[in-house]
């Protein structure tokens, strides 16, 4: 298919995206490949060789070397199933927690209505 693949949604619609069309900002980059840096470490702290790991995980070797380089394209459940592995798993879960989502919270509160009126009761018995 080339640059272009065709991913289907959970809807069973059809789409076609350019994979190619936007690069990552460089705050992602910096971000992806401190997460491997960090994971390769983590492994090493724990005498767990890349072979083992990727047993562990249901992973090849070479993907632990391109998790551990930073690669973009590693799917992220090999990285949950790192972070498992590593005990850490719980982090994974954190990321985004609603309840510290300052901006989210605050868009929120912006629709909050200003005041709640009761409603008036209806009459059961109908009109005469």
């Amino acid at each position: 298919m080339g640059p272009m693949e065709s991913i289907r949604s959970n809807k069973g619609s059809s789409k076609t995206f350019n994979t190619n069309r936007l690069p990552p900002p460089a705050p992602v980059e910096r971000a992806i490949a401190k997460l491997g840096q960090d994971l390769a470490l983590a492994r090493r702290r724990r005498h767990i060789s890349q072979e083992s790991l990727a047993e562990r995980i249901g992973a090849s070797p070479s993907t632990i070397k391109r998790m551990e380089k930073g690669d973009l394209r590693v799917p992220l459940h090999f990285i949950a199933r790192a972070l498992y592995v590593f005990g850490e798993i719980e982090r994974l879960g954190s990321l985004i927690d609603t309840a510290q989502d300052d901006i989210g919270l605050t868009l929120a509160d912006e629709h909050v209505p200003k005041r709640i009126r009761s409603k008036k009761p209806t009459s059961t018995a109908g009109a005469r």
